[in-house]
C-alpha cells in the first residue's frame, strides 16, 4: 500500500503567520521566482503580499506552496471596485506541476468570489491562470496617481480578474482599467 503524503490548506491572516512562517513563504518566493533581476522576488513584491489573507499548503509539515490575498481598490471605467488582488503565488520548483498551486489558487478563487467585487492579478503565467477561471483584462491599464491616471501600457494584457457573484453584470472587460499607485509593481 502506498502511503499518500499529508497535504494541508490553511487560510490565516499575516498576523498569524509565526516569524519562522513568514520566513520560510519568503525563501519559497526567492526559490520560485529565482535571482533574475527580471524575474526576482523584491523586499516590494513581499511587502505587497502582506496584510492580508495567506493560503499557505504544507505538505508534511513544510511550506510548498502560497498565495496572499490583499484588499484593492481598482477603477474600471472611474467606477471603483472592491477588488481582492492576489499575490505572491508560488510553489517550491521542486514540486511544481503536481497541482500545489491549482489547489491553492482555487481557494483563492472561493474566498475572492465569496467577499470581493472583482479579483485580479498581475502575471507572466496567463495560461496557468486562465484553466482556473481568470479572464485576461483587455482594456487599457493605468496607474492612479495625484497627478492623474498615468498609463502602464506594459501591463496591458497580463492583468487577469476573476468576476464574482458581486461584479456589476455591466463590466466591459475592454474600458480602462486603473490601479492605485504603490511602491515598486504597482500591478
Amino acid at each position: 500500500m502506498i502511503e499518500r503524503p499529508t497535504i494541508r490548506l490553511r487560510r490565516l491572516p499575516t498576523d498569524q503567520l509565526t516569524s519562522a512562517e513568514l520566513a520560510a513563504i519568503r525563501r519559497l518566493m526567492d526559490s520560485a521566482f529565482g535571482p533574475e533581476p527580471e524575474n526576482s522576488f523584491d523586499d516590494d513584491d513581499w511587502a505587497h503580499a502582506l496584510g492580508g489573507l495567506h493560503f499557505v499548503l504544507d505538505v508534511e509539515g513544510r511550506i510548498v506552496s502560497h498565495a496572499s490575498v490583499v484588499k484593492r481598490s481598482l477603477h474600471v471605467a472611474g467606477r471603483p471596485l472592491r477588488t481582492g488582488y492576489v499575490e505572491a503565488v508560488a510553489t517550491l520548483p521542486a514540486l511544481q506541476g503536481r497541482g500545489h498551486g491549482s489547489r491553492v489558487v482555487a481557494a483563492v478563487n472561493e474566498h475572492v468570489a465569496a467577499e470581493y467585487e472583482l479579483g485580479a492579478l498581475g502575471t507572466g503565467s496567463v495560461g496557468f491562470y486562465e484553466r482556473l477561471g481568470w479572464k485576461v483584462w483587455r482594456g487599457p491599464t493605468s496607474v492612479r496617481t495625484d497627478g492623474g491616471d498615468v498609463r502602464t501600457p506594459a501591463e496591458d494584457g497580463g492583468i487577469l480578474v476573476l468576476l464574482t457573484p458581486y461584479t456589476p453584470s455591466d463590466l466591459d472587460l475592454h474600458a480602462p482599467i486603473s490601479c492605485e499607485w504603490r511602491q515598486g509593481d504597482v500591478w
